[in-house]
């Protein structure tokens, strides 16, 4: 029987938008969170890969070692060789500086002829960076993230600004007038250079009814957007807070901005290269990256110019990625690069919030205003009433919904959970509420949409599970009332200093230590455009990135010639790991591959006297066994220090998409149970680690401790690593029994290209024909649970002969969810060598083969492999 999936964007990669429950784990020693998750309230993200690709020529770029004229030469054969190919480009971007080769505009279908071009080294898909998307709430503290950090005592005890430190910021721009950012724009300023890559009009996201992919590049970075000046602000920003302004964390830097996000939307990735380029040739010091592409490799263009700009001596730092829900190998490039610092979100300590008041004593209650709902007044006193208690779990949705009238004139109180928000407030609004009060379902605040088919007419606000379960206990002993505000108070927030939910999980997929480290992401107030306000609170990886950058810059005038590499060691070894955010009172040290070596502590790194590298520990792969490495300590006091050695585990994790977690069993041996480091000298000592038993394809990890006798700063080195053999993992498995050979059915245009929007796919049996015009070609479904190393199709005729390559893709992410898949199709061609060829009608049958992540190629027990039906191209 045909089977028929419906899908949500269309193109070369495709995700469907579905989801179904897991299976859970089971084993003695897996832990459970202390709450339940929170309810799935958005839609899954798609992917798209439109004709933008990175190719990659020969010979190595400047940056590491390469010459201008072999790279002139590689252009050359590259140009030669694509026109006897026959092959349709536009080149888009040339670079030689951190990366050889150029992004291109290719013609539709001729993809598969890049990787066969004999100039080519490597070909990626330009992908699509979205704006990291804004979760707003109302005025927290920075100073308590400053706090958080030590950087206010870097600031206030120390003295140090980040003054003559020239710090880029990649993103929207700046708003380069904001009084704490300078209030100008130029020579002078502290906005002193910079460039706008693409206008204000910008938006290369073609589901976008503002979709215009044409940059317009000038030189003026100004920000339309806001994003950019907020993690400029973060970074920097040099106002009062007494007065109502923002004081970021290296208040005396100077700014580069380099705007790559034009008003709203996407840019992508060839964009974000060009502007790494031009910060180098601007001599920055330090590049925050507040973008990332969740699942990808480090291979991939921005994360290979990232390093390589690293070792042209400039700190990069990135954000992690905000994919915390999408499971384990969710961190982004360019934060995967191997020398740059990827930073993971803990949630703020304190938050400053609009408060309305209860009934009989005036109780304070801070709340945040839902998205697309009418902000709530300022005043006006309501009775409250509840549609549930603290333990419905489908408080006010369909199934329970309140009575026509049942509300009318009150402000009720409903909890998080089960359905949207949307039903929520709609069947609220329709029973004639006045307000709704959302409270979480889950320790913490949260930030609420109630976008939906229809308006939301009333104000919508959400407070924390605390404060709703207060008002829960007094409507269940009488009547409350509530009256709105215009004051504002500070709250304690209940996961202050615990990894942010949305905090993106490592390790790499070439299981390379990620993320680095973490920092304050999670309710953030920095600097806005002035046209929008002047100040705003925003959560995500986007704010904790610019601390470590701010901080980067701290040290740097700290210590003038420390090398990023040092900078990012002793970053590393003075950070403090926290607690396991979902269940903190067990006491268990959250994951190493969610907080790398754990919070930036700033006042201790720039006072570290101790240096120790290497500062992080990637083990690899279980099943190599004990892997022993040695640690070296540099002393820069002037007194010898001895430090006892010993270690602690970390939380280990089961699974990918949909993590389980456990108590780790590695362990740590010593060649010595301390080390005694002389006054302005070195030692070194071995440590190595026994990797975990359990459980099968997990990720585990801990700390290597560094204890000073007689008291003093302790040190860390963090290790992760993997349980048992890497490439156990299957890849391409799914709950509906993909891969498939399927059929588009249906497919909407937008904006002239073809299948952007709204689509579903039959399922194709063996003998189904394929008339090989518009839409009626082959399309292979795949699932990744994981990513894979290489992707190759090979087309065979019925008898077996093989009409070569249809596609050869390397460094393919992972999907998003357990149920998404990606779409392939096949437009009748294949390659080989330098030639395109068209096979004729007959029956065929694809051979699709993925390697598994660190697999190795000449094994065929690293690759999986499907075989499609036989299907007939027939040509009218």
């Amino acid at each position: 029987m045909k089977k028929k999936l419906t899908i949500g964007l269309v193109g070369i990669l495709i995700a469907l938008i579905m989801t179904l429950p897991a299976a859970a784990q089971e084993d003695p020693q897996q832990l459970d969170p202390d709450t339940p998750a929170p309810s799935s309230e958005t839609g899954e993200m798609t992917q798209d890969v439109t004709g933008l690709w990175f190719v990659e020529l020969r010979h190595a770029p400047t940056a590491d070692g390469g010459k201008v004229a072999d790279m002139k030469a590689d252009r050359a054969a590259f140009a030669k060789e694509a026109k006897s190919a026959g092959l349709g480009y536009t080149v888009r971007y040339t670079y030689q500086t951190l990366w050889n080769g150029h992004s291109i505009q290719l013609t539709k279908g001729d993809a598969a002829k890049l990787t066969q071009l004999t100039s080519v080294k490597a070909v990626y898909p330009v992908v699509s960076f979205a704006i990291p998307q804004e979760t707003f709430t109302e005025d927290p503290e920075l100073a308590t993230a400053l706090a958080m950090t030590g950087a206010d005592i870097a600031q206030n005890e120390l003295g140090y600004t980040g003054e003559g430190v020239r710090v880029a910021i990649m993103d929207t721009g700046v708003d380069y007038n904001h009084p704490d950012l300078g209030g100008c724009f130029g020579a002078g300023c502290r906005v002193a250079t910079g460039y706008d890559f693409v206008g204000d009009a910008y938006n290369s996201d073609p589901t976008s009814a503002a979709y215009d992919p044409v940059p317009h590049p000038d030189a003026d970075p100004d920000d339309c957007n806001g994003h950019g000046t907020h993690v400029a602000g973060i970074v920097g920003a040099s106002g009062d807070p007494s007065t109502g302004g923002a004081r970021g964390v290296a208040p005396g830097v100077t700014y580069g901005a380099y705007r790559v996000f034009g008003c709203e939307g996407s840019t992508e990735a060839d964009i974000m290269l060009a502007a790494m380029e031009r910060a180098l040739a601007d001599n920055m010091q330090v590049l925050n990256m507040s973008i990332g592409s969740a699942f990808q490799w480090p291979q991939y263009p921005t994360g290979a110019a990232s390093t390589r700009l690293v070792n042209k001596g400039v700190v990069v730092v990135a954000s992690i990625g905000n994919s915390g829900a999408d499971g384990l190998y969710s961190a982004g490039s360019p934060g995967l690069g191997s020398k740059v610092i990827g930073v993971a979100s803990y949630d703020n300590s304190h938050v400053q919030l609009t408060t309305f008041t209860i009934s009989p004593d005036n109780t304070a209650i801070g709340y945040g205003v839902a998205a697309a709902a009418p902000l709530p007044p300022t005043s006006g006193t309501y009775p409250m009433a509840r549609t549930g208690t603290t333990s419905t779990p489908n408080d006010a949705c369909n199934a329970v919904a309140p009575p026509p009238g049942s509300l009318t004139g009150k402000v009720v109180l409903i909890r998080r959970g089960t359905c949207t928000f949307f039903e929520k407030a709609f069947n609220a609004q329709n029973a004639g509420a006045a307000a709704v009060v959302l409270y979480n379902n889950v320790a913490g605040r949260f930030s609420p949409t109630v976008a939906g088919p229809s308006p939301i007419t009333i104000p919508v606000v959400a407070i924390s599970n605390t404060e709703g379960a207060l008002i829960n206990s007094r409507l269940a002993v009488g009547p409350v009332d509530m009256t709105w505000t215009d004051q504002t108070g500070t709250f304690i927030n209940p996961t202050g200093g615990l990894i942010s939910s949305f905090s993106s999980y490592g390790l790499s997929p070439d299981l390379a230590f990620k993320p680095d480290i973490g920092a304050p992401g999670g309710l953030i107030r920095s600097t806005y455009p002035l046209e929008k306000g002047g100040y705003a609170t925003i959560s995500g990886t986007s704010m904790s990135s610019p601390h470590v950058a701010g901080g980067a810059a701290l040290f740097l005038q700290a210590h003038p010639n420390t090398s990023p590499q040092a900078i990012d060691e002793y970053l590393q070894n003075s950070a403090d790991p926290h607690v396991w955010s979902l269940n903190p009172a067990t006491g268990l040290l959250d994951h190493v591959h969610r907080q790398g070596a754990g919070m930036l502590d700033m006042d201790d790194a720039i006072l570290a006297t101790t240096h120790i590298s290497p500062s992080e520990l990637a083990v690899g792969e279980g099943e190599a066994g004990p892997q022993t490495y040695t640690l070296n300590l540099t002393n820069t006091s002037a007194a010898d220090v001895t430090y006892d050695l010993s270690y602690v585990n970390a939380l280990t994790t089961g699974g990918v998409i949909t993590p389980s977690f456990f108590l780790g069993n590695a362990s740590v041996g010593f060649s010595a149970p301390s080390v005694t480091v002389p006054a302005g000298g070195s030692a070194s000592v071995d440590a190595t680690v026994n990797p975990a038993t359990g459980p099968v394809n997990g990720q585990y990890g801990g700390y290597i401790v560094f204890t000073p006798q007689g008291g003093g700063q302790l040190y860390r080195v963090p290790y992760a690593g993997f349980v048992g053999n890497y490439q156990g993992i299957v890849a391409m498995t799914h709950p509906f029994g993909l891969p498939w050979l399927s059929r588009l059915v249906s497919c909407t245009k937008l904006l002239g290209l073809d299948c952007v929007v709204g689509g579903s796919f039959s399922q194709a049996t063996t003998g189904a024909v394929y008339t090989m015009q518009s839409t009626d070609v082959p399309y292979v479904l795949i699932h990744f649970d994981h990513q894979v190393r290489t992707l190759r199709f090979e087309v065979l005729d019925s008898t077996g002969k093989a009409w070569h390559r249809a596609l050869n893709q390397d460094y393919m992410g992972r999907n998003q969810t357990t149920t998404s898949f990606f779409a392939f199709p096949w437009d009748g061609t294949t390659v080989a060598g330098n030639k395109n060829y068209v096979v004729p009608d007959g029956d065929y049958y694809i051979v699709v083969s993925a390697l598994k992540a660190l697999g190795d190629s000449n094994n065929p027990a690293d690759w999986e492999t499907w075989t499609s039906p036989t299907f007939t191209v027939d040509r009218p």
